[in-house]
């Protein structure tokens, strides 16, 4: 799985491979054209709430991916998505934070990378969490 990070704003490089928008909101003063995004995949963004909650917080940074990582969880069909796009070619995961080492985007890649499979081994299907809680 082939991974980079890069802020929205910055120029795009041909190392780039797939550029991924990962930002449920569009990034301020930035038009589709200068972005030459290949996917805008806003549903694996952090939720609004989420979103507001940390509100960029250097303080809230760990428990802001935990948070997060928990969303990812059952987010199944985005993260399938994009971790089968990286098990084929470079993928650029795009973000509009100032913050490079603190954002969405850092927290995502992290959570790809953990198990190499989009964090499926992580995630049981529905089913048998639905038997384990009649089972009690």
């Amino acid at each position: 799985m082939s991974l980079k990070i890069k802020r929205v704003y910055d120029s795009p490089a041909v190392d780039d491979g797939v550029r991924v928008l990962v930002d449920r909101l569009w990034p301020r003063g930035l038009t589709k054209a200068a972005a030459e995004l290949d996917v805008w995949l806003r549903e694996i963004a952090p939720s609004d709430a989420l979103r507001r909650w940390s509100a960029h917080d250097p303080a809230k940074w760990e428990e802001f991916r935990r948070r997060y990582h928990r969303e990812l969880d059952q987010n199944d069909i985005p993260v399938a998505r994009l971790a089968a796009l990286a098990a084929k070619r470079r993928v650029t995961l795009l973000f509009a934070a100032r913050d490079a080492a603190r954002n969405n985007a850092v927290a995502l890649r992290a959570y790809l990378e953990r198990s190499g499979d989009g964090g499926a081994s992580r995630r049981r299907p529905k089913a048998s969490r639905a038997s384990e809680n009649r089972s009690g």
